[in-house]
């Protein structure tokens, strides 16, 4: 679909708004409030398909533009006429057949992205980064803003490809860029189950058996969209926002997924030398289907370390904001993917 509608029926003075990741889980949240917020004319990057969540009559009011972060050209021509940029285009892949692809678009995409906001004098520009750029690793540790990533907390290249393109935004800052950043925990919320966060929706379909003993924080999809537009249109700046509703166990996840499904829950406690086993399993049968494993190597560690954060200071600044409780977004999600896919 190649809509380039046309944008001079737009309010006079208005700036264009430009997205990037378009079609990812927190992308189409976006879009999908900033349409309903009637914020401006909106432009959105895209890399391979539509997102899923918008209806027709939702992407027809949106300037689709193929391609990506990495293309400079694309990128300053798009931005000539947008006062407004939201950045959440990254990949999410603990796998090691992404990881040169990962670290190129997450790292040298991000900092393409930030000297063209600056070239074009870009009002405003909103980064999605993640806690993965705090590094995670900190058993029992309460994690805020102020907590600085180490090599030694770290244990994913996702992490430390988000670390960096964090890093590249807080260049742009020095230089001038007037920008905010968000790190949400894990996101769940309506998009394709093949990948990213909401795969765990599959998987719980499919009665996976197993859960670790691990936990983290979870957040929804809308509630980070929510405050990316919520700091747009304030004067903060400079500032990062740890985004977390609540801390979960795997198994109690686990549980509110297949409750929403109507299947059995995993009852099985993986072990930590288990989960050696479970993720050369799970890469076994990825080989064969030609899908990522939701269980590496990577994130086997991840799944047995319980990681609190602490998301005080996002209520802080923006006064009224909650978050979504994680039951309701689950049952939204369970029932989105129901209808979605015809379960």
């Amino acid at each position: 679909m190649d809509n380039h509608s046309d944008h001079n029926n737009s309010p006079s003075g208005v700036g264009g708004i430009f997205v990037t990741g378009g079609a990812g889980l927190v992308g189409s949240a976006l879009l999908k409030q900033l349409l309903q917020e009637k914020q401006g004319p909106v432009k959105a990057l895209y890399r391979t398909s539509m997102p899923l969540l918008l209806s027709e009559e939702e992407k027809q009011q949106i300037e689709w533009i193929k391609g990506d972060v990495l293309d400079v050209n694309l990128l300053s021509d798009i931005m000539q006429d947008c006062k407004q940029v939201y950045h959440s285009a990254a990949v999410v892949s603990y796998h090691s057949s992404r990881r040169e692809q990962m670290y190129k678009i997450n790292i040298e995409g991000t900092a393409n992205m930030v000297n063209m906001a600056l070239e074009n004098n870009i009002d405003k520009f909103i980064h999605v980064s993640s806690v993965a750029a705090v590094g995670r690793l900190r058993q029992g540790e309460l994690i805020n803003e102020k907590t600085e990533w180490t090599e030694e907390t770290n244990n994913s290249h996702y992490g430390k490809t988000k670390y960096l393109s964090e890093m590249e935004v807080w260049r742009g800052i020095g230089e001038g860029l007037n920008a905010a950043i968000v790190n949400p925990s894990v996101i769940l919320g309506e998009s394709n189950w093949e990948n990213g966060s909401v795969a765990i929706f599959k998987k719980m379909y499919d009665q996976f058996p197993w859960y670790s003993e691990g936990g983290t924080g979870f957040v929804d999809a809308k509630d980070v969209a929510a405050v990316m537009i919520r700091l747009m249109n304030s004067d903060i700046s400079a500032e990062r926002f740890l985004l977390s509703a609540e801390h979960l166990s795997f198994r109690e996840l686990f549980t509110k997924i297949a409750d929403g499904f109507g299947v059995r829950a995993p009852q099985r406690l993986a072990k930590p030398w288990m989960g050696d086993l479970v993720w050369r399993l799970e890469a076994l049968k990825a080989m064969v289907s030609n899908k990522e494993p939701l269980l590496t190597r990577e994130t086997a560690s991840t799944a047995q370390v319980k990681t609190f954060y602490d998301a005080s200071k996002v209520k802080q600044m923006l006064p009224g904001f909650s978050f979504t409780p994680i039951d309701e977004t689950v049952k939204r999600t369970c029932n989105w993917l129901k209808e979605f896919y015809r379960l």
